[in-house]
């Protein structure tokens, strides 16, 4: 691995802590409990004390850590919500000495980070996994939770749908393409996940950077958080209950991960407000 001074991703890394920095919004790490510990970007105390404006947790996909999925949003939702933007469970710095790996789990605890921070009622936003974590939340939390934002996330997906995605890919699991190891993996995610070809022009050598830096740590329970995803099983069945706030589900027409198709189905399911656009990638 280079130098992090020769390092693009630790240099443009260095650039996202200061664009949530310029945002107001500032690091912060938050024991939950006595195992588990979530790291986030949140507004400081004398802000939120300040003005009377709703809050929003942004809930980031597969992948690298938050700072790196939801920068363009920070900057556009600060100046109207108090943001939060939390690390999930094995992403960032946020840990846990529990066995638990379930997206449900993952829902708990931004729960219970959000009653440490005593922040009473928030909209959640998940894009990708970060849907899964959200759907539970509002499930969960129908007198906190306002309104959710499902953002190009399958949690309806089905066995045939997760079959579908490999035959897309060319490759036997889906840890290949959600965690990739290799360069050539990293090639395939960026093929499904975003519509330009402009990253076919980036040389390996940078690519290997990336796949060091950001989907290295924690490999090992990346792995069991796939495989703990309880909406997704074995059989060929939707379990989904509709929620009771409103939601916004938004996709992108030209999405490979999960396909376009699943978001007409999602909006029959949850009889909610579709949003599609030409957008650029997945998360």
């Amino acid at each position: 691995m280079a130098p992090s001074f020769l390092s693009f991703v630790s240099l443009y890394g260095i650039y996202l802590r200061r664009c949530f920095a310029t945002s107001g919004l500032a690091s912060q790490s938050i024991d939950i409990d006595d195992e588990t510990t979530i790291h986030l970007w949140g507004p400081k105390p004398d802000q939120t004390a300040q003005g009377n404006k709703p809050a929003l947790v942004l809930l980031h996909g597969f992948g690298p850590s938050a700072i790196w999925q939801w920068r363009r949003q920070v900057q556009f939702f600060t100046p109207f919500f108090h943001v939060y933007v939390p690390d999930l469970v094995f992403f960032g710095n946020s840990t846990t000495k529990s066995k638990e790996r379930s997206e449900v789990f993952q829902a708990v605890s931004i729960g219970k980070l959000m009653e440490k921070l005593q922040v009473k009622k928030y909209h959640v936003m998940g894009t990708s996994y970060g849907g899964f974590v959200a759907y539970n939340m509002a499930k969960m939390y129908p007198d906190k939770v306002e309104k959710v934002v499902i953002a190009s996330s399958g949690i309806n997906m089905r066995k045939s749908d997760n079959m579908e995605l490999l035959n897309r890919a060319n490759l036997e699991n889906v840890e290949e393409i959600m965690i990739p190891e290799t360069t050539t993996q990293l090639r395939t995610l960026t093929r499904l996940a975003v519509s330009s070809n402009r990253f076919n022009r980036i040389p390996d050598f940078l690519l290997n950077d990336f796949v060091k830096q950001l989907y290295c740590e924690n490999r090992k329970e990346k792995m069991e958080l796939l495989k703990g995803l309880t909406l997704v099983e074995s059989d060929d069945t939707v379990k989904l209950a509709p929620l009771q706030q409103d939601v916004l589900v938004v996709w992108g027409d030209e999405d490979q991960i999960f396909p376009l198709k699943m978001a007409h189905e999602l909006k029959e399911y949850e009889e909610c407000t579709l949003y599609l656009d030409s957008l650029p990638s997945h998360d």
